[in-house]
């Protein structure tokens, strides 16, 4: 007989309202009964703390970005200096040192309640555009990372062969090409989905991946029914470029080209005419807004609301890693909204819940995670309510007090698979994930 394994939490958010004292049974990593007003914790059961929420999904990462936090934020400049200091880290890392620092991000991603993480992975070769003998060697070491972190991943491997619109990729972003788009399918062909992972696909934007080059990786995407992920229209200076080059914007080029759909995620989607937010919403495509690092860059404030409004789910992501913290990002969509409208109250807690939750999952290919119901992926973590940030609201009012008062610092366990990675903030395989990160960081920086 299946083992049956059970949690008890004082508190859970089961969308859409909170109940209390529920017990969730689970067996083989699925949860197998939700049990609200269950009574006492039972004898042998794992008790939670506080409010126990689904696991949170990072719907877009950039590993190695982690190592820039700080550094980047010293005197001014755009997005196109930062990218300058972004390549010199890229330039340090090697496979054995990419596991080491991803290694370190994933474990704090999952002190912060992240149970899964879409990837979006460009740094497949050496410096110099030199392959590996194991030409996913960089890949292969972010699944790793993952595993040993206890976490769920999505790689998306990402197309990256030019360094603009009809411009060869420069002499940082020879290790991202593969040299057009069928060798790229080629080597992300190789690589093989494990019980952790899965692999998607991504363009990383349009003036990286040729027009005529493009439907290539939508086509590798579709046959495998994969997630497909996109920059998209971040900065106007691509706008502007892809008008020129092509005459249209990048969203109409992408939906020319076969890009867009529900199985595709566009990431930022910040400066879109009306035209372009119908194509998106039309089309189902989800939209990962990153607001920690839109404001950090100063891309803008995209227009989430009407694109929701009109169909896109809305997923999100830490992209740059300014900090790691889902409450955050999803507290920040609907701040950024009342910043933009001058009023309150577009997005419910649960609704940005669910972004954080089960509409990231999905965008990242794991539709079965981010629910606390039966059948569900046993993926969850709880947040504590009597911290000095969440102390004071009844209970009943745990999805607006964890949305719009919770830090990560406040996430107290983290369940994945049925197994605890984080017990009383503590990561059970990387203890002291703070010196895990300033040792990796050290490597790549020095």
């Amino acid at each position: 007989m299946p083992s049956v394994t059970q949690f008890w939490a004082p508190h859970a958010w089961i969308d859409p309202v909170v109940e209390s004292d529920v017990l969730i049974t689970v067996s083989e990593g699925r949860i197998t009964a939700v049990t609200p007003d269950s009574g006492p914790a039972p004898a042998g059961a794992t008790v939670l703390t506080g409010l126990t929420l689904p696991g949170m999904a990072n719907a877009h990462s950039h590993a190695f970005h982690r190592a820039l936090r700080g550094t980047v934020q010293v005197g001014s400049g755009t997005f196109w200096t930062w990218r300058d200091t972004m390549y010199r880290t890229a330039d340090a890392l090697t496979p054995d040192s990419y596991l080491e620092l991803a290694t370190a991000v994933y474990a704090e991603m999952a002190l912060a309640g992240i149970t899964a993480v879409g990837e979006f992975h460009y740094l497949h070769h050496a410096p110099g555009g030199a392959r590996y003998t194991d030409p996913n060697a960089m890949g292969e070491a972010l699944i790793e990372a993952a595993a040993r972190a206890g976490i769920r991943i999505t790689l998306l491997d990402t197309c990256y062969l030019s360094a603009g619109f009809g411009e060869p990729p420069n002499r940082h972003q020879q290790r991202f090409s593969d040299g057009d788009a069928d060798a790229w399918a080629a080597r992300a062909g190789s690589l093989k989905p494990r019980a952790h992972a899965r692999i998607g696909a991504a363009v990383h934007s349009v003036r990286a991946v040729p027009a005529e080059q493009l439907s290539t990786v939508a086509d590798w995407a579709g046959e495998r029914q994969a997630p497909l992920h996109v920059h998209l229209s971040e900065q106007t200076a691509e706008n502007d470029a892809c008008q020129q080059a092509h005459g249209v914007t990048p969203t109409q080029l992408l939906s020319r080209h076969g890009v867009l759909g529900p199985r595709t995620s566009a990431v930022h989607a910040t400066h879109l005419t009306d035209a372009d937010v119908k194509l998106l919403s039309s089309s189902s495509t989800v939209v990962c807004m990153c607001p920690t690092t839109e404001r950090d860059l100063a891309d803008g404030i995209g227009p989430a609301r009407s694109l929701a409004r009109g169909g896109s789910p809305i997923s999100l992501g830490s992209d740059s890693h300014a900090v790691i913290d889902p409450f955050e990002e999803a507290r920040a969509l609907e701040l950024n909204e009342r910043l933009a409208t001058q009023r309150r109250g577009h997005w419910t807690a649960a609704a940005l819940l669910r972004a954080a939750t089960e509409d990231g999952h999905a965008s990242l290919g794991w539709p079965e995670a981010g629910r606390l119901e039966r059948g569900a992926l046993a993926d969850f973590c709880a947040v504590a309510l009597d911290t000095p940030r969440t102390a004071g609201p009844a209970p009943r009012l745990g999805a607006e007090t964890a949305v719009f008062a919770a830090s990560a610092a406040d996430v107290r366990e983290v369940v994945v698979d049925g197994r605890v990675i984080v017990r009383d903030g503590v990561h059970q395989s990387v203890p002291d994930v703070g010196s895990a990160l300033a040792t990796a960081i050290r490597q790549v920086t020095t």
